[in-house]
């Protein structure tokens, strides 16, 4: 009988990595609740709306236990908890993914910058010291107070709530991801092909583009997982201490700061969005796990 084994198709880097991550129960995990929290804040508002009420009806509404018709309780004005979970979590895993965005793309560029150009080395590691050495928390709320304003004033409360909070995370949040790409950058500018390429003339614009960023894009996806941990957190930060968001313009921090002051009466309204918080930073972490031995050749070949 001739064995068939030898004929196979071979499979695919995308296959093996997709293995590879799917043997990762966390990761898995991870995925699902990630998943179901999108699902949720996305979709879920086309499923359920609350019925809009006077102003007589809210205040007669106000502070109601979970009921059929509001499955977690209303707040201290008569608003629906649940409608306003979805719609904080939008904003939340808005700032999240969109912060995660500038960080990663500040530090890509800055870590390649140091890591290929030996000149720049030294100025571009020391300003990444610099930030790291900077008390972020203080930082972050200076720039709100400082710029706030002004913002708003020109695209208005909400949007530029949002741009400065996006903004002022994402450019605080790049350092970790410059050194991860330095450290690979370092080392694949020695790699044969790149001393080939360098040998023969090819700038550095296209070695950099065709040689060092399709091999770094493993470390990148794994430090851009965790950045969307550590933006929701610092976002959910903000919130709580009465300087994020609008307080027309929920976030599962801002939900957090509102219910603070009723916690010891209804603890539901503190429990709802840390445990949207926690699931969510959970979740990203354990993809973050998944991706990296994922990702990582000699793990896949174990």
């Amino acid at each position: 009988m001739t064995d068939t084994s030898a004929f196979d198709k071979p499979e695919s880097q995308s296959a093996a990595i997709w293995r590879q991550f799917r043997q990762h129960k966390g990761a898995v995990f991870g995925l699902c609740v990630l998943g179901f929290l999108v699902v949720f804040v996305l979709i879920g508002p086309l499923f359920w709306q609350a019925p809009e009420l006077t102003t007589t009806q809210q205040i007669l509404n106000k502070n109601k236990p979970p009921s059929w018709a509001h499955p977690m309780g209303t707040d201290q004005i008569g608003r629906d908890i649940l409608e306003r979970m979805m719609q904080a979590g939008r904003v939340s895993l808005a700032v999240g993914f969109a912060a995660m965005m500038i960080a990663i793309f500040v530090g890509t560029f800055i870590g390649v910058l140091a890591g290929y150009f030996k000149r720049l080395d030294g100025p571009l590691m020391r300003l990444t010291d610099m930030f790291l050495a900077l008390p972020l928390i203080p930082l972050l709320l200076v720039m709100v107070m400082l710029f706030r304003d002004k913002i708003a004033g020109i695209v208005g409360p909400e949007m530029g709530a949002f741009i400065l909070i996006v903004c002022a995370i994402g450019v605080t949040s790049w350092m970790h991801a410059a050194r991860i790409v330095r450290g690979e950058v370092l080392a694949l500018k020695e790699r044969e092909y790149v001393l080939a390429a360098r040998s023969i003339g090819t700038p550095p614009r296209r070695v950099i583009l065709r040689h060092i960023l399709p091999n770094v894009i493993s470390p990148v996806m794994v430090a851009a997982t965790l950045g969307i941990a550590e933006a929701i957190i610092t976002e959910s930060v903000l919130s709580f201490l009465g300087l994020g968001f609008p307080p027309d313009f929920p976030t599962w921090g801002r939900l957090l700061f509102d219910g603070l002051q009723y916690m010891q009466l209804y603890p539901e309204r503190v429990i709802w969005p840390g445990l949207a918080i926690s699931l969510t930073v959970l979740s990203v972490n354990y993809i973050g796990d998944g991706l990296r031995d994922a990702l990582d050749p000699k793990a896949r070949g174990r």
